[in-house]
Protein backbone atom coordinates (compact mmCIF):
# COMPACT_ATOMS: atom_id res chain seq x y z
CA UNK A 1 0.00 0.00 0.00
CA UNK A 2 1.35 3.13 -0.95
CA UNK A 3 1.07 5.95 1.60
CA UNK A 4 2.87 8.58 0.32
CA UNK A 5 2.20 11.75 -1.57
CA UNK A 6 3.57 11.58 -5.38
CA UNK A 7 3.20 14.05 -7.96
CA UNK A 8 0.28 12.85 -9.16
CA UNK A 9 -1.82 12.38 -6.42
CA UNK A 10 -0.95 16.09 -4.91
CA UNK A 11 -2.43 17.50 -8.58
CA UNK A 12 -5.32 15.20 -8.41
CA UNK A 13 -6.37 16.54 -4.48
CA UNK A 14 -5.38 20.12 -5.43
CA UNK A 15 -7.46 20.22 -8.29
CA UNK A 16 -10.22 18.71 -6.35
CA UNK A 17 -10.12 21.08 -3.58
CA UNK A 18 -9.64 24.08 -5.78
CA UNK A 19 -13.05 22.72 -7.45
CA UNK A 20 -15.22 22.61 -3.98
CA UNK A 21 -18.45 24.36 -3.19
CA UNK A 22 -18.42 24.91 0.74
CA UNK A 23 -21.88 25.47 0.10
CA UNK A 24 -22.24 21.51 -1.37
CA UNK A 25 -19.53 19.18 -0.38
CA UNK A 26 -21.27 16.83 -1.21
CA UNK A 27 -19.83 16.07 -4.51
CA UNK A 28 -16.19 16.81 -3.11
CA UNK A 29 -16.79 14.12 -0.41
CA UNK A 30 -17.69 11.41 -2.89
CA UNK A 31 -14.58 12.11 -5.15
CA UNK A 32 -12.19 12.03 -1.58
CA UNK A 33 -14.14 8.70 -1.17
CA UNK A 34 -13.43 7.31 -4.47
CA UNK A 35 -9.99 8.86 -4.08
CA UNK A 36 -9.28 6.49 -0.79
CA UNK A 37 -10.56 3.27 -2.53
CA UNK A 38 -7.74 3.61 -4.89
CA UNK A 39 -4.87 4.72 -2.32
CA UNK A 40 -6.54 2.94 0.86
CA UNK A 41 -5.14 4.25 4.03
CA UNK A 42 -3.19 6.73 2.28
CA UNK A 43 -2.65 9.57 4.78
CA UNK A 44 -2.96 12.73 2.78
CA UNK A 45 -6.45 11.40 1.04
CA UNK A 46 -7.42 10.56 4.63
CA UNK A 47 -6.59 14.21 5.65
CA UNK A 48 -8.68 15.21 2.93
CA UNK A 49 -11.79 13.13 3.45
CA UNK A 50 -12.08 14.16 6.90
CA UNK A 51 -11.58 17.83 5.83
CA UNK A 52 -14.33 17.42 3.47
CA UNK A 53 -16.57 15.86 6.03
CA UNK A 54 -15.90 18.74 8.76
CA UNK A 55 -16.70 21.67 6.11
CA UNK A 56 -19.54 20.04 5.52
CA UNK A 57 -20.24 19.90 9.06
CA UNK A 58 -20.40 16.62 10.13
CA UNK A 59 -17.26 16.78 12.37
CA UNK A 60 -18.00 13.12 14.13
CA UNK A 61 -17.34 11.34 10.64
CA UNK A 62 -14.60 13.88 10.37
CA UNK A 63 -12.73 12.78 13.60
CA UNK A 64 -12.33 9.36 12.51
CA UNK A 65 -10.22 10.40 9.32
CA UNK A 66 -7.96 12.69 10.99
CA UNK A 67 -7.16 10.01 13.67
CA UNK A 68 -6.14 7.84 10.72
CA UNK A 69 -4.38 10.21 8.64
CA UNK A 70 -2.25 11.82 11.87
CA UNK A 71 0.58 9.08 11.95
CA UNK A 72 1.27 9.12 8.40
CA UNK A 73 1.82 12.78 7.44
CA UNK A 74 4.23 15.37 8.30
CA UNK A 75 5.44 18.93 7.72
CA UNK A 76 2.50 21.49 6.94
CA UNK A 77 0.08 18.48 5.99
CA UNK A 78 0.46 17.59 9.53
CA UNK A 79 0.36 21.05 11.13
CA UNK A 80 -2.81 21.50 9.03
CA UNK A 81 -4.70 18.42 9.81
CA UNK A 82 -3.74 19.12 13.70
CA UNK A 83 -5.54 22.48 13.88
CA UNK A 84 -8.56 21.08 11.70
CA UNK A 85 -8.67 17.77 14.29
CA UNK A 86 -8.48 19.81 17.23
CA UNK A 87 -10.98 23.00 16.13
CA UNK A 88 -13.54 19.88 15.26
CA UNK A 89 -12.84 18.45 18.97
CA UNK A 90 -13.68 21.79 20.26
CA UNK A 91 -16.69 21.65 18.19
CA UNK A 92 -17.90 18.62 19.10
CA UNK A 93 -17.71 19.77 22.82
CA UNK A 94 -14.32 17.97 23.49
CA UNK A 95 -12.53 20.58 25.11
CA UNK A 96 -9.72 18.12 26.72
CA UNK A 97 -9.26 16.07 24.17
CA UNK A 98 -9.05 19.63 21.62
CA UNK A 99 -6.36 21.11 24.35
CA UNK A 100 -4.04 18.27 24.40
CA UNK A 101 -4.07 17.87 20.41
CA UNK A 102 -3.19 21.67 20.30
CA UNK A 103 -0.91 21.45 23.58
CA UNK A 104 1.25 18.69 21.86
CA UNK A 105 0.85 20.50 18.46
CA UNK A 106 1.73 24.20 19.53
CA UNK A 107 4.83 22.23 20.99
CA UNK A 108 5.42 20.68 17.43
CA UNK A 109 5.02 23.83 15.79
CA UNK A 110 6.37 26.74 18.05
CA UNK A 111 5.92 29.22 15.19
CA UNK A 112 2.68 28.50 13.60
CA UNK A 113 0.18 31.74 14.50
CA UNK A 114 -2.67 29.65 13.29
CA UNK A 115 -2.41 26.79 15.48
CA UNK A 116 -2.08 29.20 18.68
CA UNK A 117 -5.16 30.80 17.44
CA UNK A 118 -7.40 27.94 17.28
CA UNK A 119 -5.98 26.83 20.97
CA UNK A 120 -7.40 29.93 21.99
CA UNK A 121 -10.82 29.62 20.83
CA UNK A 122 -10.91 26.02 21.76
CA UNK A 123 -9.90 27.93 25.62
CA UNK A 124 -12.70 30.25 25.49
CA UNK A 125 -15.11 27.12 24.23
CA UNK A 126 -13.96 26.16 27.74
CA UNK A 127 -15.09 28.45 29.73
CA UNK A 128 -10.76 29.31 29.69
CA UNK A 129 -11.11 32.71 28.85
CA UNK A 130 -8.27 34.39 30.35
CA UNK A 131 -6.29 32.19 29.09
CA UNK A 132 -7.70 32.45 25.61
CA UNK A 133 -7.41 36.15 25.48
CA UNK A 134 -3.59 35.87 26.82
CA UNK A 135 -2.70 33.49 23.88
CA UNK A 136 -4.02 36.17 21.66
CA UNK A 137 -2.51 38.63 23.32
CA UNK A 138 0.95 36.81 23.03
CA UNK A 139 0.08 36.18 18.81
CA UNK A 140 -0.74 39.85 18.74
CA UNK A 141 2.78 40.58 20.24
CA UNK A 142 4.22 38.71 18.81
CA UNK A 143 3.58 39.30 15.29
CA UNK A 144 1.61 42.40 14.78
CA UNK A 145 4.28 44.72 13.04
CA UNK A 146 3.30 47.98 13.85
CA UNK A 147 4.57 51.01 16.01
CA UNK A 148 2.05 51.49 17.95
CA UNK A 149 1.89 47.66 19.37
CA UNK A 150 5.70 47.34 19.53
CA UNK A 151 5.80 50.56 21.58
CA UNK A 152 3.35 48.88 24.18
CA UNK A 153 4.85 45.15 24.01
CA UNK A 154 6.16 44.71 27.09
CA UNK A 155 2.70 45.59 28.70
CA UNK A 156 0.88 43.58 26.14
CA UNK A 157 3.19 40.62 27.13
CA UNK A 158 3.05 41.44 30.85
CA UNK A 159 -0.70 41.67 30.60
CA UNK A 160 -0.99 38.23 28.91
CA UNK A 161 1.38 36.65 31.65
CA UNK A 162 -0.99 37.92 34.25
CA UNK A 163 -3.85 36.59 32.57
CA UNK A 164 -2.07 32.98 31.83
CA UNK A 165 -1.59 32.77 35.51
CA UNK A 166 -5.27 33.13 36.56
CA UNK A 167 -6.77 30.48 38.16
Amino acid sequence: MKTDLTPELAATIEEAFAKRDRANMGPTIAFFEKLLTEHPDNPHVLYEVGGSYDTAGEEEKAVGYYERALPGLTGETRRKCLLQYGSTLRNLGRFDESLAVFKDACAEYPDSDSLRVFKSLTLHAAGKNDKALATLLLVIADKVDSAEIKRYEAAIRGNADYLANLS
